[in-house]
């Protein structure tokens, strides 16, 4: 049954890992998606500095091009942040999801440790009662063993008067054709 109860126990703390780490692995890959997205906000950003900076008009002035390369660039930014912004409330939900199967985990395991402890007593209480009752028929047993031996030695005892006794009637009886037993 022990036996059965650990390999019980290594099977689901097997599949919990097992699962506990896929989950780690698309969190893990959340968060370089996420990098990868600041990574290419930077650059973009860099870019939008170069392009404040282009002058390409007459005198050294911008021109509508150049700001609308400004602009094309800074769009480029607001679209990239708001990827971010969602791809940042799904690797918080891989966060909270990992945080609510840690929580079940906590009480699961709690729940098991409860169990345990429930069926270690109750297993206490049994083994007591199993001793007591044990101490009870060994005196049982220690009581019966000793009117066994005074039951033998006084039969014992008996037949070996009756012996002697009829022993003592016949060698003390004439030998006529009467015999006493």
């Amino acid at each position: 049954m022990i036996k059965k109860a650990i390999l019980f126990t290594f099977l689901v703390g097997l599949f919990t890992t097992n699962a506990f780490s896929q989950d780690t692995s698309a969190y893990e890959l959340q968060r370089n998606k996420i990098n990868a997205m600041l990574a290419e906000r930077s650059a973009r950003f860099g870019q939008y500095e170069e392009s404040l900076n282009a002058r390409t008009g007459i005198f050294g002035f911008q021109t509508k091009r150049d700001i609308k390369n400004s602009n094309e660039i800074l769009r480029q930014i607001a679209i990239n942040d708001n990827n971010i912004f969602t791809e940042l409330k799904v690797l918080l939900d891989y966060k909270d999801i990992q945080f609510q199967q840690v929580k079940s985990n906590v009480d699961n395991n709690q729940l098991r440790i409860d169990s345990y402890k429930k069926t270690i007593r109750d297993l206490q209480v049994k083994n007591e009662e199993l001793l007591s009752y044990n101490q009870k028929t060994e005196k049982s047993a220690d009581y019966l063993q000793l009117l066994v031996a005074l039951f033998v030695i006084s039969t014992a005892v008996c037949v070996i008067i009756i012996y002697r006794k009829n022993k003592a009637i016949k060698s003390a009886a004439p030998q006529s054709g009467i015999k006493v037993l």
